[in-house]
């Protein structure tokens, strides 16, 4: 089976998760997708956010920062997650995502989640209490927002 190396970030601030309504699959999910080619998981969820949400964020540390370099030291996602992905319309064949989950936060104060048709909003702990939204979601957003205070 092959497997993709995938990122998601989730931005929160002020007790809220930002979360769209994934075009295709048609679930509640942070913005997120592929590492590129001679990128670290690190600058993908920064690209990422930025691509999929327009907004700016930090990486939340999920564990004790080791100063000692080198090596150079990235931050530790809070989850890695396998997904499997179906078979996606004859595209493209099942596969599996080894996603990198990090937590994030904007770099504004008052973030503005865009217009662009995918349903972007913000979830706070009752929200991802819905049943439209997957238990795995539902346990790092709330995770994602108590990590972003």
């Amino acid at each position: 089976m092959h497997r993709h190396f995938t990122v998601s970030g989730f931005v929160s601030i002020g007790g809220r998760t930002a979360l769209h309504r994934h075009p295709r699959l048609g679930i509640w999910l942070p913005p997120g997708g592929h590492i590129e080619a001679d990128e670290d998981p690190i600058q993908a969820v920064l690209r990422e956010v930025l691509e999929e949400s327009g907004l700016a964020v930090e990486v939340l540390p999920t564990g004790p920062r080791f100063v000692a370099e080198p090596p150079a030291h990235l931050l530790a996602p809070a989850k890695i997650g396998v997904y499997d992905i179906p078979k996606d319309g004859g595209l493209d064949e099942p596969h599996q995502h080894i996603d990198f989950v990090y937590f994030t936060r904007p770099l504004v104060a008052d973030p503005i989640l865009p217009d662009d048709g995918h349903d972007w909003t913000w979830f706070d702990a009752a929200a991802l209490d819905s049943p439209e939204v997957n238990a795995d979601v539902r346990e790092l957003g709330l995770a994602a927002i108590a990590a972003a205070g």
